[in-house]
């Protein structure tokens, strides 16, 4: 189909109307997806079309030339070189032409060698003087993003990039502050001159050009003008989203790695907007950087902890909450006063939910463990956590005491006198028990250790070792060492358990089954007028499963009968079976029973049951 319209296509592309022209180009764009190699043959006439005196044709003729060349970089640069003598003149093919270049050089900088390179670069500083100011952008663009530029070569694009700051247009200076941020993250000295301009865009109404202006002044600012900015940003912080709000403080947290003398100034900043309001990324995002600020400035330490320890007091995010106890539990024993944080950490322990209340316990036991002076202390408070709601808590609570040692000893003790007020009947009615075991251990001053390897046999094991070695061992030899090594052997109970278990699951389903067999009579009239059945037996198989009619007899006992319930299966496919019955001989010596009636079963076909009582 395209080969029979290629010669019409080809000879629109070079008509002398404008619009049949850029119609056969757009066409030839969209046609090169799919038929790429018949577009190709094309290139003559699309090459034609570029010197086309219409702005849309010559647009429109670029695209679909470098669309056929953009595989063979040598093609696109020397196409590339050839445009920039001056026969381009449409400002959207300039803009193009510019977009290329700068492709070809960000992908290597030896794409243009010798007099090719000259004009390629006199190309872009003369399209910073065009009439248009789409092109005078796309042109500084291109020349603040080349590869390896110096500042005095970024001197003419960031002076037309300033004018642009002074534009009515917001979309021209919005524009011109999106290049500049790009140039002031490598080169922040080409961008100094910009900012008595930048400044006042700081009340621009529109806020990205604003938060734009804000952090471009935060990277190229120096360590004199930090006051000023930081009072300037102050009002303005309030009046902008939190997305604009995360990318003022990257910036701060940038300044103040950059002038270390100005942490007190940039961390009060940070602190004070922790207290305001703002979503979870947003403090997030402060948190980050002060804990960031923390490792890089060593002197910020202490105050910036402070800082986070006064906004974990009304903080409403969980996951900040435990991420600054986890910090302080790390970082708050070795400050100059450890003291000072523990108020904060055990606020946290009575206000706040559970997952909270367990990082501050976590942290009020690293200050115990590496804090000598305050172990006693500590330890008081986190004999409180041992009675809270939460299993977490309690848990941690428990083997923070237990890791102290010594401090443990003073739960133990309390108990000690508790069990002494016992009287003595209560306690010898306990040598059977674990509890008086701990008893004995305690009269004979028995220090417990922590055990943090797993038990080499299960609690109830270890339970049933411990009350057999009391009674048994423990009275025969006084002297034998309570290890697991001297625990006596006990039998395992756990497959007896589980096997009664099993048992039981059995007698319930064949009781189910029984009474299942025993609703089905109650559903035949014939049987209604024999009363109750007492009890149903098991089904009994009186056939082999493989032969040909399968027979199961289930017994139903009664107060004056005795039915018996035959489930006949027909395994054999073209057979039917017709007034099915069983029939029952009796021994000569039972004269007690006799055949009282028969319940016949009418038809049954292959692999169906169906049942005949006697």
């Amino acid at each position: 189909m395209l080969g029979a319209i290629e010669r019409y296509v080809k000879q629109a592309i070079v008509d002398k109307n404008a619009m049949v022209s850029s119609s056969a180009l757009v066409a030839g764009s969209h046609l090169f997806k799919g038929s790429a190699d018949v577009v190709r043959r094309w290139v003559n006439e699309v090459q034609e079309a570029v010197q086309s005196p219409a702005e849309m044709v010559q647009f429109h003729a670029l695209s679909l030339l470098y669309n056929i060349k953009q595989h063979d970089r040598l093609a696109v640069s020397k196409m590339a070189a050839q445009l920039t003598r001056g026969s381009i003149s449409s400002p959207l093919a300039s803009c193009l032409l510019i977009r290329y270049i700068g492709s070809i050089l960000s992908a290597g900088a030896d794409a243009f060698t010798g007099t090719a390179g000259r004009s390629v670069y006199q190309f872009l500083e003369l399209s910073l003087r065009h009439r248009s100011e789409a092109v005078i952008y796309e042109a500084a663009k291109a020349l603040c993003s080349l590869p390896g530029v110096e500042d005095r070569d970024l001197g003419p694009a960031v002076a037309v990039l300033q004018l642009f700051l002074s534009s009515p247009k917001p979309t021209l200076r919005l524009a011109a502050m999106r290049a500049l941020s790009k140039v002031a993250i490598s080169k922040p000295a080409a961008v100094v001159k910009c900012n008595d301009d930048m400044e006042s865009l700081i009340t621009d109404g529109n806020r990205s050009i604003a938060t734009l202006a804000i952090t471009i002044l935060l990277k190229t600012g120096s360590e004199g003008s930090v006051d000023r900015l930081m009072k300037q940003i102050s009002s303005f912080m309030n009046e902008i989203a939190d997305e604009f709000k995360i990318v003022v403080v990257t910036a701060i947290r940038e300044l103040c790695v950059k002038y270390p003398l100005k942490h007190r100034v940039l961390v009060g900043f940070l602190a004070n907007f922790l207290r305001e309001e703002g979503g979870f990324e947003f403090k997030k995002a402060i948190v980050d950087a002060v804990v960031a600020l923390m490792c890089a400035i060593p002197e910020t330490k202490e105050s910036s902890l402070f800082h986070l320890c006064e906004f974990i007091e009304d903080c409403e995010f969980t996951a900040l909450s435990t991420q600054i106890l986890h910090l302080v539990g790390n970082v708050g024993p070795s400050t100059t006063a450890p003291a000072r944080y523990i108020r904060f950490v055990y606020n946290r322990v009575i206000l706040e939910n559970a997952i909270v209340r367990a990082a501050a316990v976590t942290a009020l036991s690293k200050f115990a463990a590496q804090v000598p002076s305050l172990c006693a202390s500590v330890a008081v408070l986190l004999r409180r956590s041992l009675r809270d709601d939460d299993d977490e808590v309690r848990d941690r609570a428990t083997v923070a005491l237990r890791l102290l040692g010594e401090n443990v000893a003073v739960p133990l003790e309390d108990s000690l006198k508790l069990d002494e007020t016992l009287p003595v009947d209560a306690e010898q009615s306990c040598s059977g028990s674990v509890t008086g075991s701990a008893v004995a251990l305690r009269r004979d001053n028995f220090k417990p250790t922590l055990l943090l390897q797993p038990l080499p046999m299960p609690f109830n094991t270890v339970l049933r070792a411990l009350r057999k070695f009391e009674t048994a061992d423990g009275i025969e030899n006084p002297d034998t060492e309570l290890s697991f090594a001297t625990l006596p052997v006990v039998e395992d109970v756990q497959n007896k358990t589980t096997s009664r278990m099993h048992k039981v699951e059995g007698s319930a389903s064949a009781t189910k089954l029984r009474e299942d067999a025993a609703s089905r009579l109650y559903q035949v009239p014939e049987l209604g007028s024999l009363g109750r059945v007492f009890r149903s037996t098991q089904p009994v198989e009186l056939t082999e499963s493989e032969t040909e009619y399968v027979v199961l007899c289930t017994k139903h006992i009664m107060v004056k009968h005795i039915i018996l319930e035959f489930s006949i299966t027909n395994t054999i496919s073209d057979q039917l079976l017709t007034d099915a019955y069983v029939s029952l001989e009796c021994a000569d010596d039972t004269e007690a029973y006799e055949v009282a009636s028969l319940l016949p079963a009418p038809t049954i076909s292959c692999g169906t049951v169906l049942t005949g009582s006697l």
